[in-house]
């Protein structure tokens, strides 16, 4: 198995990052590259939390600056994590309102795809959205109950935060646009998702979702949509644990994807 290659950058005694001037130029070039891909694509939403964020375009930001938004939207603030986090620890962060962020940033070599999420992911993908209130209330939610779940629940709750956090649609009267981190910070996947003929996309249902197999290295070849992020509250309203116990009975749905030779 390949070893994680990426190591999280300390902070310093006032929260700062000592980015590199190659660092700063690979998160020049990805911003200025996905602020273009997502015209007209991304949610009205998310183009209002990136206003708030005001994040600087030649430089990689900083921590405190984006806590600062955050706390005055809806009380988040980011935890810098090592590059990656056991589930125990991503629960608890997400149920106390703290967002965690690997502190590192890929390099040119990986500059078009790199499987594990990396600083330029959470805080151009996922930030913004964390000022909107329905959103943020839902990820709270959902840390909630992973922090109490099975190991076996917990594989059942990924999928409905991968096909809404990470992956999410909206198809209203505007039209389609895209909410999910994993699509905003990816131009492949944001102009699969928004344009091609080819994945299905589907009204979220929840115990659907929970059936639903995924890959993470593959663009995904199916997304469920809301019709407004406000549906995010009435997500939060459901027995989603019972709601696990409902898809486990049903059993998971065939995969939409070829399977891994091994």
């Amino acid at each position: 198995m390949k070893q994680h290659q990426y190591e999280s950058k300390p902070l310093d005694s006032k929260g700062q990052i000592n980015w590199s001037d190659d660092e700063h130029e690979v998160w020049t070039q990805l911003v200025a590259r996905q602020l273009d891909c997502i015209k007209g694509k991304a949610c009205r939403e998310y183009f209002e939390g990136l206003e708030l964020l005001d994040l600087p375009k030649n430089r990689a930001p900083q921590i405190p600056s984006i806590n600062r938004v955050l706390a005055e939207t809806t009380g988040w603030r980011l935890e810098p994590v090592p590059a990656l986090i056991d589930f125990d620890h991503f629960f608890a962060l997400l149920a106390s309102k703290r967002f965690p962020v690997a502190t590192f940033l890929r390099t040119q070599k990986d500059f078009d795809y790199l499987k594990e999420p990396d600083f330029f992911h959470e805080i151009f993908g996922h930030c913004a959205m964390l000022t909107h209130p329905a959103f943020a209330s839902f990820t709270q939610h959902y840390g909630k109950l992973g922090v109490n779940a099975s190991k076996a629940d917990r594989v059942y709750l990924a999928r409905l935060y991968w096909f809404t956090v990470e992956f999410g649609l909206i198809q209203n009267d505007d039209g389609l646009s895209i909410y999910g981190g994993g699509i905003l910070s990816s131009p492949a996947e944001t102009e699969y998702a928004y344009g091609s003929v080819e994945p299905t996309r589907k009204k979220l249902d929840v115990i659907d979702v929970m059936r639903t197999p995924y890959r993470i290295d593959i663009l995904q070849p199916i997304y469920f949509y809301l019709s407004t992020l406000d549906e995010l509250y009435e997500l939060e309203k459901l027995d989603l644990l019972q709601c696990v116990n409902r898809a486990k009975t049903l059993g998971l749905h065939a995969p939409l994807y070829p399977q891994k030779i091994a």
